[in-house]
């Protein structure tokens, strides 16, 4: 990473375009980059499949402009760069010296134990058939107080001051980085927020007391699946005047279907194939990849004079482990792209090769990935991980086929009916487009979140002119 200079900032006018400070929730950058393995300057030329760039895009829009605070072990001073796609400022922060202590010690730790940054102690001792125990509370502990350790306050209120943020918006409220930042903002008199995108639960029990006073003490949170409001509430007893129910974006203009043949050739794949995608991070047991394989093997050998080609774009932690369970399988007509893609024309051209998409999830936040299907035609099948009954609020209506998690004969009957009816699936596809130019749309998401973040400064018990409650978008 090359630093240069910063500039001086304009004194604050009546003028002033507002600002949020939007914060990724991993302790450092890299190790998000490093788990998709993509570079720093890939990520600022070319990275695009994130909530958070949806955010920054919808903001823009309604006149908001984001910047994103990241930290790094590999940078000595604050340092910006400009994210292309979207021209938005990237400000990267120094990790604290006790924070890179802490990483010496652990990764230290994790040699002697038998594994590295890649792991966790959990998996270590699953890999040695071991039992769970204190050590692995133990580890949880650290985990939590290293996590609290990664968010340098004093250069986030500086950089912040020097940029003239309005508001902060963390990416996840169940991070130990939400619970600094709520103290942050109340040293600084600045409202903090924070999104829900998929995490949802504490990593140790030191944290219950900590979130508990940070989610009571924040601005408000941005959550889209009921699930997980219900749960907020149940858990925590927020005030309902704090959540707002707010979809993720996307560019519905950007995202749309090309000619089917021409993106079949370019892919390579067959004409006269019936094909599925699924576009995303390779990680097992979240994803529910080992339950997509299963539920594959039962349609191809349903349809054994069919053309079926099951299409898979992304790469991730679970890259080898997917490799094995195909070969393994002797799966037919898998075709993996593993890579990271960062182009949208290569993805659109993925997308719309395909006849369905499918995600078999267990656990997701507000997943983008269908959405973009979604706005390039696709029928989806997916699993009822949060967020997707939230996205196919009508089931067929919406576009797609919601079928329980785990269930291998009920994913195989969902995707098999919609490659089975080519009518019914063009209908699907249609109401697919129709859904996200209706509710996910950046102008319409990006007012929402402008109304919530820069209208909720003033106490929470002084707000009536509108309420953000979980009404059906």
């Amino acid at each position: 990473m090359l630093d240069y200079q910063i500039t001086k900032p304009q004194l604050d006018t009546p003028q002033k375009q507002p600002t949020i400070a939007l914060l990724h929730c991993y302790d450092l950058i890299e190790d998000f980059l490093d788990s998709i393995n993509i570079s720093f300057e890939t990520f600022c030329d070319r990275f695009i499949g994130s909530w958070m760039f949806g955010y920054i895009n919808a903001l823009q829009r309604v006149g908001v402009r984001t910047i994103l605070f990241c930290i790094s072990a590999r940078v000595t001073k604050p340092s910006r760069f400009t994210h292309r796609p979207t021209g938005a400022m990237i400000c990267i922060l120094p990790a604290s010296k006790s924070y890179l202590a802490y990483r010496a010690v652990r990764r230290k730790a994790l040699s002697l134990y038998g594994g590295n940054e890649g792991q966790s102690f959990t998996d270590i001792e699953n890999s040695k058939n071991k039992r769970r125990s204190i050590v692995t509370k133990i580890k949880d502990l650290v985990k939590s107080i290293g996590n609290y350790l990664s968010t340098p306050l004093g250069l986030l209120a500086q950089e912040m001051r020097r940029e003239g943020c309005d508001a902060l918006l963390c990416q996840e409220y169940e991070y130990a980085r939400f619970d600094a930042c709520v103290l942050l903002g109340k040293l600084m008199h600045l409202p903090v927020f924070a999104s829900f995108q998929g995490g949802n639960e504490t990593q140790s029990w030191i944290e219950y007391p900590l979130r508990l006073l940070a989610l009571r003490g924040c601005t408000g949170l941005i959550i889209a699946p009921q699930t997980e409001l219900q749960r907020v509430r149940d858990r925590y007893k927020i005030l309902t005047s704090k959540l707002a129910r707010i979809f993720n974006p996307v560019d519905v203009a950007s995202w749309r279907a090309i000619d089917r043949s021409a993106a079949r050739t370019a892919v390579g794949m067959p004409l006269t194939a019936k094909v599925v995608v699924c576009h995303g991070r390779i990680e097992m047991h979240r994803k529910g990849l080992d339950i997509l394989l299963d539920a594959w093997d039962q349609i191809c050998r349903q349809r054994l004079e069919q053309d079926l080609r099951l299409l898979l774009v992304g790469t991730g932690p679970d890259a080898d482990k997917l490799r094995d369970r195909i070969t393994a399988m002797q799966l037919r007509g898998v075709m993996w792209q593993d890579e990271f893609v960062n182009d949208r024309t290569r993805i659109q051209q993925y997308l719309s090769a395909a006849d369905v998409y499918v995600m078999s999830s267990r656990q997701e936040g507000f997943p983008v990935a269908p959405i973009e299907a979604m706005a390039c035609g696709l029928p989806v099948v997916a699993t009822d991980a949060p967020g997707i009954p939230d996205i196919l609020e009508q089931g067929e209506i919406s576009g797609g086929l919601v079928v329980p998690r785990n269930d291998v004969t009920a994913l195989a009957n969902a995707i098999g009916r919609v490659l089975d009816h080519p009518e019914w699936a063009q209908e699907l596809s249609r109401r697919a487009r129709l859904r996200v130019e209706q509710k996910f749309a950046c102008e319409a998401v990006g007012q929402k979140l402008r109304d919530f973040l820069l209208l909720k400064v003033a106490p929470i018990e002084q707000q009536t002119s509108q309420t953000f409650e979980t009404k059906s978008l």
